[in-house]
């Protein structure tokens, strides 16, 4: 039943997802989210004076830098917001934008604000390199740089993706089996495209090359005629046991913003709801259980909202850090949740197939991170927007979108439409 104090989604855009050195390559993340502020206002039709708080997840904080960081401030600024309006930039990794709406979620909540846009924005090819021992000069020999997307790892843990193929294996997920579902990825995103699906999500975006303007209009990563032979001749990358370039995204570019209001604002101002945030949560586990980590993530937000089921979901996103990431989290949950019993220390789960294969029928139906790309810190929004549209297609219902982090954080949030 709707009520007056629920925190609803009242707009929802992202700019085309560029790839690596592609089109978008020279766009600063601050502008790209700046711009997918502007078109998610322009979409709402009220104007900028009525945002209290906006909330700008971003997560390479090289390329942050060359803006001299602080991109929420900024970005409320450059957007036409008021200068009075709050701001607070997030870095938490992939998660970084689905935070920001969670922060917004929350801010309405407890009746801090009324309206609050959670923006999520990413430039991987802009992230520049560094020369830490420069400014204090070096006195024989080459200077040394860092690049800080090499590996995609932290100082003391593994890269990502040995993560994720380590504990991939450990749940009996194979490297055959992420390619499958890579290819899956790459085929659903391409029908769902030939069927317009991504029209209301994704608006086009005008970019300055020199003396010429290109139009981007479309996702710039897919794949769409790779096929299972080609995946599985990839070599893997980084000591990954299993991950490879084609059963992974790219490194990418793209921002979207996400306008949220309370039930009661939005009547009051007569705008269409789009969906209701019914619950959201966040988890952690060890840091190398990053590719587990949403299954978890799904069952804390299903249980924070009281009363809605696992089986009662029609739809399912699961962000394709990884094409591990979807696969071994259905298992977790298919298998009964996260627990002692289902810890990869316990090996290969035993679930019922059938089962699993229902639930993983209901999971990126529409292709995930693997065709349509993952700039880390906007995809938490994505993922958010692309159920929402999905949902209101199929004329409504419940469905939960996940995100892994770096180092196994986890962010859910439960939609109603």
């Amino acid at each position: 039943m709707n009520n007056l104090d629920d925190v609803v989604i009242v707009s929802a855009v992202r700019t085309p997802f560029g790839r690596f050195g592609g089109a978008m390559k020279d766009i600063s993340s601050l502008e790209l989210g700046v711009r997918a502020i502007r078109k998610a206002l322009e979409k709402l039709g009220q104007g900028t004076d009525l945002v209290d708080e906006l909330y700008f997840g971003t997560c390479v904080l090289p390329e942050n830098a060359l803006e001299t960081n602080v991109l929420g401030r900024q970005a409320v600024l450059k957007a036409g917001l008021p200068p009075e309006t709050l701001s607070l930039t997030i870095d938490k990794a992939c998660c970084s934008s689905m935070t920001a709406l969670h922060l917004g979620y929350r801010s309405i909540k407890s009746g801090e604000a009324d309206v609050v846009v959670a923006v999520g924005s990413e430039n991987m090819s802009r992230a520049p390199f560094l020369a830490p021992e420069v400014r204090w000069g070096q006195r024989l020999g080459p200077a040394q740089l860092i690049d800080p997307l090499y590996a995609l790892g932290y100082a003391e843990w593994n890269p990502v993706s040995v993560d994720a193929g380590e504990v991939a294996l450990q749940y009996g997920v194979n490297r055959e089996e992420q390619d499958r579902w890579a290819l899956r990825s790459q085929r659903y995103y391409a029908q769902a495209c030939s069927e317009g699906k991504f029209t209301e999500e994704v608006f086009s975006l005008e970019v300055s090359s020199g003396k010429k303007t290109v139009t981007v209009e479309q996702d710039e990563q897919p794949r769409p005629d790779v096929t299972l032979e080609q995946l599985s001749k990839l070599p893997t990358v980084y000591g990954s046991p299993t991950i490879t370039p084609g059963n992974a995204p790219g490194m990418n570019t793209g921002a979207g913003a996400i306008v949220l209001m309370s039930r009661r604002k939005a009547e009051a101002l007569g705008v269409e709801v789009l969906g209701a945030v019914r619950s959201i949560a966040s988890v952690a586990l060890e840091p190398h259980l990053i590719a587990a980590v949403p299954a978890p993530a799904l069952e804390k937000v299903l249980e924070r909202s009281g009363d809605v089921s696992l089986e009662q979901l029609s739809l399912i996103e699961i962000n394709e850090a990884f094409a591990a990431m979807p696969l071994v989290s259905s298992k977790i949950l298919a298998a009964g949740g996260w627990s002692e019993e289902t810890s990869p220390s316990k090996g290969d789960l035993s679930v019922d197939l059938a089962k699993l294969e229902q639930l993983r029928e209901k999971i990126n139906v529409n292709g995930g991170a693997v065709a349509i790309g993952h700039p880390v810190g906007a995809s938490g929004a994505r993922i958010t927007m692309s159920l929402l549209y999905e949902l209101r297609r199929r004329g409504g219902g419940y469905g939960a979108a996940a995100i892994c982090g770096g180092l196994a954080q986890g962010d859910a949030v439960l939609l109603e439409v």
